[in-house]
C-alpha cells in the first residue's frame, strides 16, 4: 500500500519545481500524482482521467454531499477542483506514493485524514519580499495580482507549523535535495 507525500506552498516559492525534480530524477521514490477532480472543461491536450476526472458541477456537488472528497474546493462559481478518496485509494493499492501539490487547508485535511500515512511538507520562501521579488521578476502578474499574492502567501505561512516538515527554499538545490532525503526517510528507502 502506497503512502501520501503532501506539498503545500505560497505561489513562487519553487514548489513545483521541487516535485518535478523529485518525480523526473528519483523513480525509486515510487511517486505518482494524485489524479483530482474539476468541474470545469478540459484545456488543451487535457484527457479525462490523466490530468484530471472532469464532472459536471451538478456530479460534484453529489460527490460532496456523499462525502466522497478528501479536499476540494469551490474557486470560482461551479468551478470545483478536489481529490476523491476513492482515486487515492485506487492509487495506493497500486503500490503508488500518491503526491497531492494542494493548498493549505486541502494539505492540511489530507494529513489529518490519513495520519501517520501521509508526510506533509511545507515549501516556505526565504522571505516575503524574496517572495514578491520572484513573482515580479516572473514578469506574468499585475502589481495588484502581486499584492493579492503576498497577501495570500501571508495567510499560508501563517498554516506552515500544521506541517510535518518545512523546508526553506533560499536555495533551489538544497531545497530539492532536503525534500528528498526527507521523504526516502519517510518511504524507509
Amino acid at each position: 500500500m502506497g503512502k501520501l507525500i503532501i506539498f503545500s506552498a505560497p505561489s513562487g516559492t519553487g514548489k513545483s519545481t521541487i516535485i518535478s525534480w523529485l518525480m523526473n530524477n528519483h523513480k525509486e521514490l515510487g511517486m505518482a500524482f494524485s489524479i483530482s477532480c474539476t468541474s470545469r472543461q478540459p484545456r488543451g491536450t487535457e484527457q479525462n482521467g490523466v490530468e484530471y476526472f472532469f464532472i459536471s458541477p451538478e456530479e460534484f456537488r453529489k460527490r460532496i454531499a456523499n462525502d466522497e472528497f478528501l479536499e476540494y474546493e469551490e474557486v470560482y462559481a461551479d468551478r470545483y477542483y478536489g481529490t476523491l478518496k476513492s482515486q487515492v485509494e485506487r492509487q495506493g493499492a497500486a503500490g503508488q506514493n500518491v503526491v497531492f501539490d494542494v493548498d493549505v487547508k486541502g494539505g492540511c485535511n489530507i494529513k489529518e485524514y490519513y495520519g501517520d500515512r501521509a508526510l506533509s511538507i511545507f515549501i516556505m520562501p526565504p522571505s516575503v519580499e524574496e517572495l514578491r521579488r520572484r513573482l515580479e521578476s516572473r514578469g506574468t502578474d499585475t502589481p495588484e495580482v502581486i499584492d493579492q499574492r503576498i497577501a495570500r502567501a501571508e495567510y499560508e505561512i501563517s498554516f506552515a507549523d500544521k506541517f510535518d516538515k518545512i523546508i526553506v527554499n533560499d536555495n533551489l538545490e538544497k531545497a530539492e535535495q532536503e525534500a528528498l532525503a526527507i521523504i526516502s526517510e519517510f518511504l524507509g528507502l
